[in-house]
């Protein structure tokens, strides 16, 4: 497993990479959250993402919360993110959680603790990627969706399944409708984003960067998915640079777009 550690502490740095080495696992660090973020998206264009990052959560500049938010705007899901601190993290875990943070660790880092974690995160399920189809009824309880798609007969068919599920929806015909909406209402008014990537006037990609950049609380945390014809990993790759958590292939799966908005939401 490829893993960057990132933490303003050189020693707690070279500390962990001897113990990975040492346990097998590819470890490379860098000492602030800015540094992180340009080795990552080195990472994303050499085609070489890394599989784990472990986060400080107290850094100058940018903290553990910061940099994991910084994090999911690049890769989405694929990467597995993991707070260190030497603080009792239980009163942050809500806000962690929501940034992306996966895994907590305590400081210092012991041999004993990283062997657990790399135990927790073998185990961990693969859901986090590619989320299975729920087991049972999935229903919803009005969660608002902006549900975004330039051609009338696939965006009446997605509205229709999603309404049978207990979703409300609101629909934009482009990328640029659907920035003005989400600009123009309330932090939480949506609860996730479903959005095409090839649509006229703007596409998906540059709506889901413009949403990511625009000046509102809750606009590096509400999930977008991608819907495509395109599934290539290079595609991929592109809507999670531009700040997707999700993407999903055209003829889309219901079942697999419930389980991915129920995990999601």
């Amino acid at each position: 497993m490829k893993t960057l550690i990132v933490d303003d502490d050189i020693v707690t740095c070279e500390h962990a990479s001897l113990i990975m080495s040492d346990l097998g696992v590819q470890a490379e660090y860098v000492t602030s959250g800015a540094l992180a973020v340009l080795e990552i998206e080195k990472g994303i264009r050499e085609m070489n993402p890394y599989d784990i990052v472990l986060v400080d959560l107290k850094m100058p500049d940018m903290d553990g919360i910061q940099t994991t938010k910084a994090i999911r705007r690049l890769v989405g899901a694929e990467t597995l993110v993991v707070v260190m601190t030497a603080y009792e993290w239980k009163e942050l875990e809500a806000d962690a959680r929501h940034a992306g943070v996966d895994f907590f660790i305590t400081k210092p880092l012991f041999r004993s603790e990283l062997v657990d974690l790399f135990e927790k995160i073998n185990d961990f399920s693969e859901a986090v990627y590619e989320p299975e189809a729920a087991k049972g009824e999935v229903q919803f309880a009005g969660e608002r969706i902006l549900l975004v798609e330039d051609n009338e007969l696939n965006l009446e068919v997605a509205a229709s399944l999603l309404e049978m599920k207990g979703l409300t929806i609101e629909s934009a015909c482009n990328g640029l409708q659907a920035l003005e909406k989400f600009c123009s209402t309330p932090v939480g008014y949506y609860d996730a984003v479903l959005m095409d990537i090839r649509m006229p006037v703007m596409d998906g990609l540059e709506a889901a960067r413009n949403i990511r950049l625009f000046d509102k609380s809750d606009a590096q945390t509400i999930p977008i998915i991608a819907m495509t014809a395109n599934a290539f990993d290079e595609d991929v790759e592109k809507s999670h640079a531009a700040g997707m958590n999700a993407h999903l292939a055209k003829p889309i799966d219901p079942e697999k777009l419930f389980a991915v908005l129920q995990e999601f939401i």
